[in-house]
């Protein structure tokens, strides 16, 4: 951290805090920080009545630092003053000073660098249990430019985190578009008599064209290999679009034993154990691959159904999905089955429409992964700004 003087945290830890139990205030509206609204972005504004456990007061410019579940970098600047009393959950660690920028701080306690200390002061069995230990957050050292530079360097992160967050909103409305466009399309089946099939009857009609993974000592964890054959398993659907997680491997050998499980391009592939109901599309350039009892692959006919077309309907429409919703009511244990995705029921539009929909969605696609191309740039921009920013080198 060449360039500027650190300092331990304890200096700018609040320590004259106050508390108060908002419940002898039955009537009094309170603005409340507390960790579920944090995802919000916003505090709670809550009666005294609806609080039942003594609040720490707060103010204007404090930095909250989430001391559970710690892992999940919860950090917040208290907002404006609105008229109420401030107060905030026992589970933030508070810092105030006037030697620090509170927008400078927040990316401090939000960095690798300071993540990386912050987790050695855990304690705790695990999950929703794990906790900073507050006595030893006070010993962490963090770099101390003057408030002057704090203020530039939070300047320029903020201004890159905002092109951040525009990226990412565009790509959310990106994702939207897809079901506009197919409801737009397809939503009302009643209107134009399509007809009613299953699944089963717009797979390809060569064996094995529905098909799920291999199953207890058919692939064991054991036997996974560090390069090889591709398995593919949740992680691979979970975006409700093909990408690469963890990777995964199977010997030549294996493969030979397992290759009626292959995975072909274009294959639509369903998650049925785990997170269920998620759904993916096998990209044309996929090396060869397995996949695992996790996923239900499919392999269409083609010139009934195309892959963009099941994937959507799968997803989209409120057939599919009140289907999904009866099924799984009335299933013993949660998830999906093959012979559930192969009794569901599905219309097939001419082939024509599923083309100009296949299309439509294919221009939505490149331009999100423009936009992705562009979100990874900002990322590593962001990265490498606020590693320089904290060694005094911006």
């Amino acid at each position: 951290m060449s360039g500027y003087k650190n300092i331990a945290l304890k200096e700018i830890m609040a320590s004259k805090l106050g508390s108060i139990d908002p419940s002898k205030f039955k009537q009094e509206i309170f603005d409340l920080y507390s960790i579920p609204a944090f995802d919000s972005g916003k505090p709670e504004v809550i009666s005294g009545s609806e609080i039942g456990s003594t609040k720490q007061i707060v103010q204007p410019n404090d930095v909250l630092l989430s001391k559970i579940v710690p892992h999940i970098r919860r950090t917040w600047i208290v907002g404006k003053d609105n008229g109420r009393r401030i107060i905030a959950s026992g589970e933030w660690i508070v810092f105030r000073s006037k030697l620090i920028e509170p927008r400078y701080l927040r990316h401090v306690l939000v960095s690798d660098l300071f993540h990386a200390h912050f987790m050695q002061t855990v304690s705790g069995v695990g999950g929703s249990l794990l906790r900073a230990r507050p006595a030893q957050v006070a010993s962490i050292e963090v770099p101390f430019p003057p408030i002057s530079e704090q203020k530039r360097i939070a300047e320029i992160l903020d201004r890159t985190q905002s092109l951040i967050s525009k990226r990412k909103e565009a790509i959310a409305k990106l994702d939207t578009l897809t079901q506009s466009i197919f409801v737009a399309m397809f939503g009302d089946p009643e209107l134009k008599k399509w007809q009613i099939e299953t699944v089963n009857d717009v797979v390809h009609p060569s064996r094995g064209s529905i098909r799920t993974g291999p199953f207890g000592s058919q692939l064991l964890h054991s036997e996974f290999v560090a390069e090889g054959i591709a398995v593919l398993g949740i992680d691979n659907a979970v975006a409700n679009e093909f990408r690469w997680g963890e990777r995964r491997f199977i010997s030549e050998a294996k493969y030979q034993e397992l290759k009626r499980y292959t995975v072909k391009p274009n294959d639509v592939i369903i998650t049925i154990m785990g997170t269920c109901g998620k759904c993916a599309i096998v990209p044309d350039d996929i090396p060869l691959a397995v996949n695992t009892k996790h996923l239900c692959c499919i392999t269409l006919n083609q010139k009934k159904c195309l892959p963009r077309f099941l994937q959507a309907y799968f997803l989209f429409h409120p057939i599919s999905n009140r289907y999904l919703e009866q099924t799984k009511k009335g299933a013993i244990m949660s998830g999906l089955n093959m012979s559930i995705i192969q009794a569901m029921p599905i219309f097939c539009p001419p082939l024509a429409l599923q083309k100009e929909f296949a299309q439509r969605v294919e221009a939505v696609e490149k331009l999100k992964a423009t936009h992705r191309a562009s979100l990874s740039q900002l990322e590593a921009l962001f990265d490498s700004l606020q590693h320089r920013a904290f060694r005094g080198e911006l």
